[in-house]
Parts: C-alpha cells; structure tokens; sequence
C-alpha cells in the first residue's frame, strides 16, 4: 500500500539529491518528503476516508512559515511598528509569492499529481512548498527548519526592498478603485494625540460616507495611508 516504504529506488535517490539541494540539509524521513509532494488528486485514500496527501503538512507548514517570517521581521526591523510587521510577513507568506518561490526552486515539477490534472493551477507549486516546511519541520525540527526558510528562501530569493515598495501606495489604490467605480471619497482625520513631544494622528476613510479603515502614523499622510491600507485589505484590493 505505502509506495513510500519499498526499498529506495534511482528516482528515490534522486530526489534525496534534489531535495538536499534545496533544503540545505539531507532529508531523513523520505516518507514525510513524498507526502509533501503529493497533491490531493493523486493521494491514497485510507480506509476511513482521509486522503493520503500533501494537505495536513500544507496546514502545519503555512503555521510554521507565519512565525519564522514573524521572528525574522521582529529581528531585522526593531523599531518598525507592529502594523509594519504584519503587513511586510503578510506579503513574504502571501500565495503570489510563495508560488514565485516554489517556481525557482523547481517544486512544482516535483509535485505528483493526477494525471489529467491541470499543470497550471495557481496554488500547485505555493501548497507543495508550505508542505515541504512542514514536512522538515517534522523531520529535523524547528532549527534546521528556520535554517531552510530563512538562508534558502528569504535571504536568497526575496528582495525585501522591492517587496515593502510594492502596493507602498494605497491612497493611489483606493483612488483607482473609486474612479473605476465613481465612489467619493474622502479621509476624516479623527484624533491628533501629543505624547512627549510626538504627534500621532488617526485617520479614517470613507467611501461614498462609509467608513471602510482607520489608521494611524506620525504624520496625517501616515495615518492616510495607514487607512487606505485597511480598507484595500477589506475590499481585497491586495493580494494577501
């Protein structure tokens, strides 16, 4: 029944030697490794039902992804506020970009599918790489695991930089989408609070005279900006 367990084959060995390419480490537990990379049309069905497929490491590696990003944010950016700090993981752990990374580490070819399966599903090669963490995090722990994300996949193929310039304009956002639209909207500054010699001010959007977010910054262009980032999070403007 378990393909996973006969005796390690050439193409076996060769995915040991793939996946140690891209982990930065030699894999123990293969079973764990083929079960990241089956995709739910392809996986066993055990006798009470539940699919044998990539799904639940999917779930446990979308976990581990959010607090290592979490932990490594925390670390680089010490001064950054906690809205910064959600936002920017939000973007290193969105699917757009978990997909782009999956597509330069060749996950997606590795990804055993049903036959007739559409190769081009957006989320193919997204999910196998949450699996993936998942499945090292189980098989080597947290360490080697944070080892992997960070060296392999943050340092080495995401440019911080030009993700936090990437959607950085919300107000322009909001206007695209209510000239699209031909919605009014306007920005109603609520509060203007001095705390040891610092301003911080709260703005709130409205569209239409709706509020649709509330932000705040040390400016009245931060706190606009802040607000526009919550109503384009709750109008799904962004992609997250």
């Amino acid at each position: 029944m378990f393909a996973f367990l006969r005796k390690e084959s050439s193409e076996d060995k060769e995915l040991r030697k793939r996946l140690h390419s891209i982990l930065g480490f030699q894999p123990h537990n293969m079973a764990l490794y083929h079960l990241a990379l089956t995709h739910s049309s392809a996986g066993l069905v055990v006798k009470d039902g539940v699919p044998l497929s990539n799904e639940r490491l999917e779930f446990l590696g979308d976990a581990m992804l959010g607090a290592i990003a979490a932990k490594y944010l925390f670390k680089r950016f010490p001064f950054e506020s906690e809205g910064f700090l959600t936002e920017t993981r939000s973007k290193i752990v969105s699917r757009k970009n978990l997909g782009g990374l999956a597509s330069k580490l060749g996950l997606r070819e590795l990804v055993k599918k049903e036959g007739s399966l559409d190769s081009g599903i957006s989320s193919l090669g997204g999910d196998a790489l949450e699996a993936l963490v998942g499945a090292a995090f189980m098989d080597k722990g947290f360490e080697l695991t944070e080892r992997f994300v960070v060296s392999n996949l943050i340092d080495n193929f995401i440019d911080l930089d030009q993700l936090l310039k990437e959607d950085a304009n919300f107000k322009s956002r909001i206007i695209e989408y209510c000239q699209k639209r031909r919605q009014q909207f306007s920005f109603l500054m609520l509060h203007e609070q001095r705390s040891k010699g610092d301003r911080l001010f709260e703005a709130q959007l409205l569209i239409n005279g709706q509020p649709h977010g509330r932000g705040k910054g040390r400016t009245k262009k931060e706190a606009e900006q802040a607000a526009a980032r919550e109503a384009c999070q709750k109008l799904g403007i962004l992609e997250v």
